[in-house]
């Protein structure tokens, strides 16, 4: 009997959440955290856990405007080493709005180590925009190359992270914000005092300046004054700035 090949590993898109408009002018591709190395399947429900309380919040904002919003199915919950398997699913979802929707924006929108594929893979060129939430990244190591950042010249950077957190250092997505500021003035860095990794205590704040990033960089609408002050100030300022309590109560929705 002939050997039986296994079948080959694939990323998909989930269906989109909320209401898919009928014209789509901009896309958000959520991507859920995962392992430092594993070869294992990703569940399903933890990536849905993970990002759809975000993912439905910005469906709902982006309605009028023709906004799809999708979750990333990975092939593999681990990164890999030089694999990158997170990142070059990034890029293949990246690759499937186009080809579904045309030429429209994409947000890359990614948690814990679904942040770090979000910057990884920020220079394809759909990507506008990318928004990295508490994301996983690597201790610096003089053996190591450092994390790219070059490819993030000419789009919109947000990186939110809580000063609590015990899972992934906020120093090492400070580090980060401070050279990919060098490349690109379009990087900004909110810090979430007390919170930790998943970012619940301030969620509400968090969510709502996700929000006002991401509709303001696919869809050209305002900045809020904290996000504009955030891009537009020299390091450290912009790259320290506080979520202050009760964000995004006054903004106009």
């Amino acid at each position: 009997m002939a050997h039986q090949a296994s079948a080959v590993r694939t990323a998909r898109l989930g269906r989109a959440i909320g209401p898919e408009p009928t014209a789509v002018s901009g896309v958000v591709l959520l991507l859920p955290g995962g392992e430092v190395v594993s070869g294992r399947r990703p569940s399903p429900m933890m990536a849905n856990v993970s990002v759809r309380a975000l993912g439905r919040r910005l469906a709902r904002a982006g309605r009028d405007e023709g906004l799809a919003t999708h979750v990333v199915h990975y092939r593999y919950r681990g990164w890999n080493g030089s694999e990158a398997h997170l990142a070059g699913d990034a890029s293949w979802a990246a690759d499937e709005a186009v080809r579904r929707y045309g030429d429209v924006p994409v947000c890359l929108a990614g948690i814990d180590m679904g942040g770090r594929a979000a910057l990884h893979s920020g220079g394809h060129e759909a990507v506008n925009s990318v928004l990295a939430m508490a994301p996983w990244l690597p201790e610096e190591d003089v053996a190591a190359p450092p994390e790219p950042v070059k490819q993030l010249a000419g789009r919109r950077v947000l990186i939110v992270h809580g000063t609590n957190d015990q899972r992934t250092d906020p120093e090492l997505s400070f580090r980060f914000a401070q050279r990919a500021k060098k490349a690109n003035r379009d990087v900004c860095r909110f810090e979430v005092h007390s919170d930790g990794h998943a970012l619940n205590q301030h969620r509400e704040e968090v969510h709502a300046l996700a929000e006002d990033f991401v509709m303001g960089s696919l869809f050209g609408r305002a900045y809020s004054r904290p996000v504009e002050d955030a891009l537009a100030a020299p390091p450290p300022l912009g790259l320290r700035m506080p979520l202050a309590a009760g964000f995004g109560r006054s903004l106009r929705r």
